[in-house]
């Protein structure tokens, strides 16, 4: 009988340990869960895309729209009075699905224009007469403060995918879409105005470049005939994030030999697209470009 009671104490207490243990172990704040998940994926319990997109979930929560929105001066708007041709001209050209519609002041937003909607001007059969104010949807306003998990849960119920920033005076001081939050997350997403996956480099016109940051920094000197070294760094955005001394921003820029890197796309993380501008353009590049926009 004792012996039964004995063995039945020694079962509690070590049950009583190992759930100490656990308890123990538990992380106390977000940095030891990360390590902890870290730990994980060196295990390979975790896989590195869902490690980073458990980071970047982990993250959301910190960050506020003021860090990912796209600056005024970069939005492409349309004005309320503008003639149907330069609208239609702005929209093709960007190849957006919406815009902000502003007054007379930039930073007055009268409300979002979707591209869809002029689709039936685009036929020159087509007898409607034009008036911008009739096609205009509601903009939704949000302060630069506005955490992004607040933000997205917003555009999950709301349903809306543009969010225009606004200041303290109430002036537009930028946008931001559902894209970006969501990005902050998965990483970059790729819509169908993006070109082929496997190509690092496309040539916008004579002397502008859009690059993928994780292009080799070997494909980008054959590419460019520049000399930039790869033998600490292995891609061109490590290279221009080392330029900058620290993780840019989207619209930030830094120039390096004869290019001018513009930061196009970048979470909290990393930088995923740069505009790379020739400062010299009347040089040309020593050979062919990869893929064309004219191709």
């Amino acid at each position: 009988m004792t012996s039964d009671r004995s063995s039945d104490g020694s079962r509690s207490r070590g049950w009583l340990e190992r759930l100490g243990q656990l308890l123990g172990s538990e992380p106390q704040d977000k940095e030891q869960l990360i390590e902890l998940l870290k730990d994980a994926k060196q295990r390979e319990v975790l896989d590195t895309d869902a490690l980073s997109m458990i980071e970047g979930v982990l993250q959301v929560s910190d960050l506020r729209v003021r860090d990912i929105m796209i600056p005024r001066a970069e939005m492409v708007s349309l004005r309320r009075d503008d003639p149907l041709e330069r609208i239609l001209e702005t929209a093709v050209k960007s190849a957006h699905s919406r815009f902000p519609v502003t007054g007379d002041d930039k930073g007055e937003v009268v409300g979002i224009l979707l591209a869809k909607d002029l689709l039936s001007f685009c036929m020159e059969t087509s007898r409607r007469a034009f008036n911008i104010r009739d096609l205009l949807r509601s903009a939704v306003f949000v302060p630069e403060s506005k955490r992004l998990n607040v933000l997205l849960k917003e555009f999950r119920s709301s349903r809306n995918h543009m969010a225009i920033v606004v200041d303290e005076y109430g002036n537009a001081a930028g946008l931001v879409t559902i894209e970006d939050v969501l990005e902050q997350i998965v990483g970059e997403i790729e819509d169908e105005h993006d070109y082929d996956e496997g190509a690092g480099i496309f040539r916008r016109s004579t002397s502008t470049f859009s690059v993928k940051a994780r292009t080799a920094i070997e494909d980008f000197n054959e590419y460019f005939g520049s000399d930039f070294s790869d033998e600490d760094l292995d891609t061109i955005g490590g290279l221009v994030v080392n330029a900058f001394g620290h993780l840019p921003k989207r619209g930030e820029t830094v120039e390096l030999g004869r290019l001018r890197f513009t930061v196009v796309r970048a979470d909290s993380r990393r930088v995923h697209m740069l505009n790379a501008e020739l400062l010299d353009p009347e040089n040309g590049l020593p050979g062919s470009p990869q893929q064309d926009a004219s191709s």
